[in-house]
């Protein structure tokens, strides 16, 4: 198979593009690199320099794959979204202008050129405030930050270009993506990261001086945030097996992605400390609005429809792949 990967440079993005070479896939990355690394290119995959607001630059490498005689793209990986929720806040406009209007260049490119399988890399930040967990594909979507509307309202596109333009899509909704790949190669560090763990890495590096835990006053066994997180080499892997189950069954789907499993900010500091053998200074800062006490997924659909299951997902596994990258 011919796969585009757009924003194959990135963190996530890279795992993929190495889990489709692995696969033995022809992959291009087509990556504007303002978060995504040379460093995470690899010399198998053909790399175009190009954004997503740029309608002809991305319908110029569809139709330029359809032309090569290798038959264009049989699918096509979106993973070029915004994803700092708190920024999403502060500037909608930014959110709107690349993650919105670059969504619907991707969607119109494709059925201009014949690429009508899509696989979506979305959120669990469509659901907002938890009603129940852990948090299955039926829980009402309700997003409290711009973001995760962005997120949703692509999904939308996606089922009404469904209907209209017969293309099949997967929305992978992931959870809290962390770790690096389990055989090192890639390597690329996360830049201005927001998330906790690269946080941590990072203070255990000596790249910054302290971790904010943000509350540690929360209705949970420590007081702090419990998270789902995810490897992102099984993130990688459902990819692969939602493109899988698109092709051989013809039917979009809706899935999460996650261990379910919850891990408390202080339980990811005390692994971080005891793999990686650094203090990691900590500092009890005040709750962030929007921060539910707790966020767990139900991957049992994934499983059922999928086949897949969250291998590398322990915390354990996770921080130690991260260390052998920041150490």
């Amino acid at each position: 198979m011919n796969i585009l990967v757009i924003g194959g440079a990135g963190y996530i993005g890279s795992h993929v593009v190495r889990e489709f070479l692995d696969k033995g896939c022809r992959v291009t990355v087509f990556d504007n690199l303002s978060s995504g690394l040379r460093d995470n290119l690899f010399p198998e995959a053909a790399f175009v320099y190009g954004d997503i607001v740029d309608y002809a630059g991305l319908s110029r490498v569809m139709r330029d794959a359809a032309a090569s005689g290798c038959g264009g793209f049989d699918a096509l990986v979106h993973l070029s979204a915004f994803k700092a929720a708190g920024e999403s806040m502060i500037k909608p406009e930014k959110y709107s202008v690349n993650n919105i209007s670059g969504a619907i260049n991707i969607l119109n490119a494709a059925v201009e050129n014949g690429v009508m399988r899509i696989i979506f890399s979305s959120s669990a930040a469509v659901f907002g405030e938890p009603r129940y967990l852990p948090i299955d594909e039926q829980h009402p979507a309700n997003p409290e930050n711009y973001y995760g509307f962005t997120k949703l309202e692509i999904e939308r596109f996606l089922g009404w270009y469904e209907k209209l333009k017969d293309i099949r899509f997967a929305s992978l909704r992931y959870f809290n993506a962390a770790g690096y790949d389990v055989k090192g190669r890639v390597k690329g560090k996360e830049m201005n990261p927001a998330n906790l763990i690269p946080i941590v890495m990072e203070a255990a590096a000596g790249l910054r001086n302290e971790v904010s835990v943000f509350g540690d006053d929360y209705d949970t066994p420590d007081g702090t945030c419990v998270r789902d997180y995810i490897h992102v080499n099984d993130l990688a892997a459902a990819h692969v097996q939602a493109l899988d189950y698109i092709r051989k069954n013809g039917k979009s789907l809706t899935v999460n992605l996650g261990s379910e499993k919850g891990t408390s900010v202080f339980e990811v500091i005390e692994t971080a400390r005891r793999v990686t053998g650094k203090l990691i200074p900590t500092r009890i800062a005040g709750r962030r609005a929007g921060d539910p006490a707790r966020l767990t997924a139900s991957a049992s659909y994934a499983r059922e429809i999928l086949g897949w299951e969250a291998r590398h997902s322990d915390m354990e596994t996770i921080i130690r792949t991260s260390w052998d990258v920041y150490k």
